[in-house]
């Protein structure tokens, strides 16, 4: 019994001392400038004037989102594929009908117009 959580355990050291070393690494490697000037952001000599922040379209979003749906679906589909014969007709049907939801939301976002790009 001990032995099954002793990987874990070594796997846990291991994600942290990766974790640690990378922000060790980072620290050891950073510039050490004490000057303010030097530490601004460089914008061909002028001082920077308004804000960076910018307003991204909700398209973006709504491509992104879209994306990964169709994405995961892939991910699903893929490796069910390859074991659909010996899971039977009820993995075929959890199938179909998860493939439904998904067209489901594809009608309903190509319907109200979110694949329109105006």
């Amino acid at each position: 019994m001990l032995t099954a959580y002793a990987s874990i355990l070594v796997l846990l050291f291991v994600a942290i001392l990766f974790a640690g070393g990378t922000l060790f690494a980072n620290y050891m490697v950073r510039p050490r400038v004490k000057e303010a000037v030097k530490r601004s952001t460089y914008e061909c000599g002028m001082e920077a004037v308004g804000t960076t922040a910018v307003p991204t379209n909700i398209r973006f979003y709504t491509y992104a989102l879209l994306f990964v749906i169709f994405d995961v679906e892939a991910l699903y589909l893929l490796p069910w594929a390859v074991v659909v014969r010996g899971m039977g007709a009820v993995a075929l049907a959890e199938m179909g009908i998860f493939l439904a939801v998904l067209v489901a939301g594809l009608a309903y976002a190509w319907r109200s117009g979110a694949l329109q790009w105006e």
